[in-house]
């Protein structure tokens, strides 16, 4: 039977992810990307350091339940090319075929392409394979997917009799909570400079902790008994991490390896799980809409968003009527360009995966 609190759960994410960019773009926090800030303090910002840590922690463990539910369907082979198709194609191939745009946009917000010496075809290359290799955007994720997909498939060939599954299967009630050690092990290790979104210790645990443990049914029963406190900690861990390092670059790696971060963000990722369970274990129009479009709006969002964040800012509009309309236009345009990019049919596969 189908999990909607999973598929809503996601769904709920996506959306969190466009409302943080929103923010993001004009944060005064010292993370880079933005097209610049209102005021030196801008207690908006809160909201930012509060989900940063623990939303894409939260969808990589979603996705390595997803997974295991997947590969209960499908053979290895069937698994890797459904993930190489939806992943791989629009994070590699995409890129060439439009991504790139949003690299060059970027790079030309930056002033990057003053920079960029010779004339005519020869630089005109030179611009473009720069903006393919800085078009990635939100596509990231699905890049270190698609890589842990690879690698749970050769975990599961190397562990024949599923002995670390049937461990997991049988841990009591605190190793959800224990299992948050292994997570704030992964953020010490394989973190790509600069670049901080590439942090591939964490994610990777998320996704493995999501297939092998909060996959089965009594540690998801648990959680679901758990949720209030869980989400209580949650939310105390939260304003207490928003009081300690208000002020400072939250992507920092400084801060992301963190002991409390961590704890923080797997509490927060548990709690979100709890809570689905109990709330959003139900299908609507709503729900069934925003999940059928949730990759879509993920895939597509960054170039709309900051179009319109960037032609908002340039205006004397307030602050406070810049936001929405950047919401607004930012996901109209978003919505447009998936309605378009899926109704082409070389197109929807190159670049959405579809």
């Amino acid at each position: 039977m189908r999990k909607h609190w999973l598929d809503n759960l996601r769904a709920g994410i996506v959306a969190l992810v466009f409302v943080y960019h929103v923010l993001y773009l004009f944060n005064a926090s010292g993370v880079l990307g933005g097209v610049g800030q209102f005021s030196a303090v801008q207690y908006q910002d809160a909201l930012l350091y509060f989900v940063y840590l623990w939303f894409m922690v939260l969808l990589y463990a979603l996705a390595g339940m997803a997974a295991r539910y997947s590969l209960e369907k499908r053979s290895h082979r069937e698994f890797i090319a459904s993930r190489t198709k939806k992943l791989l194609v629009p994070s590699t191939l995409g890129l060439f075929v439009f991504w790139w745009i949003l690299g060059y946009f970027n790079m030309w917000l930056g002033g990057g392409t003053a920079f960029i010496p010779g004339e005519g075809p020869g630089r005109a290359a030179i611009i473009y394979l720069i903006s393919v290799l800085s078009g990635t955007g939100p596509l990231w994720f699905a890049q270190l997917l698609w890589i842990y997909s690879l690698l749970l498939v050769l975990l599961r060939k190397a562990d024949r009799g599923d002995r670390l599954d049937t461990l997991c299967g049988r841990a009591g009630p605190g190793a959800s909570l224990v299992a948050g050690l292994f997570l704030w092990g992964g953020a010490q290790i394989l973190n790509a400079p600069v670049i901080t979104v590439y942090r591939f210790g964490i994610y990777f645990v998320a996704f493995l902790l999501g297939y092998y443990l909060l996959s089965h049914e009594r540690v998801q029963k648990t959680l679901e008994q758990w949720r209030c406190l869980l989400l209580v900690a949650a939310l105390v861990m939260g304003v207490g991490f928003v009081a300690l390092y208000w002020g400072q670059n939250y992507a920092d790696y400084a801060i992301l390896k963190n002991f409390y971060t961590n704890a923080y963000a797997w509490i927060a990722t548990l709690a979100a799980i709890g809570c689905a369970q109990a709330k959003l274990d139900r299908e609507t129009k709503i729900s069934r809409w925003l999940v059928s479009k949730s990759w879509g709006i993920y895939v597509c969002h960054n170039l709309p968003l900051l179009a319109a964040a960037w032609a908002l800012y340039k205006t004397s509009l307030p602050a406070l009527a810049v936001y929405p309309l950047t919401a607004l236009l930012g996901g109209a345009g978003t919505l447009a360009l998936y309605e378009l990019l899926r109704r082409i049919p070389v197109i929807k596969y190159l670049v959405l995966g579809e």
